[in-house]
């Protein structure tokens, strides 16, 4: 019988479980998660559809957890595609949290995982609709920081902080919006090193998506900002797992092999609309 490929899900949330089962089949799936109990939960479901699955417990915050993910999954086989989605969102952590899952847990993923690419391996990072929105709010130095800094100084800046007001109506929501602009330019700065190896990263912003985490955030402090952005997208419309789960599919197919350091953004339509009908 013929090596499978790997695939590795970073996250087995919703849009992680949904990623696995997309590309999972005929797949080696590695799933990591925080939580173990997510993690073998998330193993038990994917293994009763009929995948072969790894499980592994990881923490994306620390660089040694990360490379431990990279080694026990570079050893069952060729790593085809990575699909990052863990993360935290504003209600679920306050600033200094998000920052080292958000911000510091993809610079992390994207380093460790190119010492292990080869030809043809495809990386794709989940930032968000929050990391266009922070798109001309933070200063050309710090955006170039967030892009290049090594990993273990690229918390080290003045500017990753949250200004009181913002502390008090929604704690992480200035660090989540940085952390997910961090993302996509850290993406669009990695995408040279990927390509020397013959591999490709690119980024997915969703929106608001049917998660247990987007429910969270939909009846958060800012729901009804979130409500609102709903109704206003020209889908009128959540979206759901399966929206950016068939995404990432195209982006880690050979159909989309000239689609290297892109963001494609998953929210309706808002962003590309609302300077037209407000």
């Amino acid at each position: 019988m013929a090596p499978r490929n790997v695939v590795v899900i970073i996250g087995t949330g919703g849009m992680g479980l949904a990623v696995a089962r997309r590309l999972g089949s005929g797949a080696h799936l590695v799933l990591a998660d925080f939580s173990q109990a997510q993690l073998d939960k998330a193993a038990e479901t994917l293994r009763g559809e009929g995948h072969a699955v790894h499980a592994i417990q990881t923490d994306v915050s620390s660089l040694e957890s990360v490379q431990n993910l990279a080694t026990e999954a570079s050893q069952l086989g060729t790593i085809r595609a990575i699909a990052h989605t863990a993360g935290l969102s504003p209600v679920q952590a306050p600033p200094d949290k998000i920052y080292q899952v958000d911000l510091l847990g993809t610079v992390h993923v994207i380093e460790t995982f190119l010492t292990v690419a080869s030809a043809d391996t495809s990386l794709v990072v989940t930032a968000s609709l929050a990391g266009h929105q922070a798109q001309g709010t933070l200063s050309t130095e710090l955006e170039k920081h967030l892009a290049t800094a090594p990993a273990d100084k690229v918390l080290s800046h003045p500017e990753l902080t949250s200004p009181p007001d913002l502390q008090e109506r929604a704690p992480g929501l200035r660090a989540y919006g940085i952390s997910k602009r961090a993302n996509i330019i850290r993406v669009q700065a990695s995408a040279a090193a990927w390509g020397k190896k013959g591999a490709r990263i690119n980024s997915v912003s969703p929106g608001i998506i049917s998660t247990a985490m987007g429910h969270q955030e939909f009846n958060g402090p800012l729901k009804e900002q979130l409500r609102e952005l709903v109704d206003k997208s020209p889908a009128a419309r959540v979206g759901t797992p399966s929206d950016v789960a068939n995404v990432v599919a195209f982006l880690c197919s050979p159909e989309a092999n000239f689609i290297v350091g892109e963001d494609v953004l998953l929210d309706g339509g808002w962003a590309s609309s609302r300077k037209w009908i407000e």
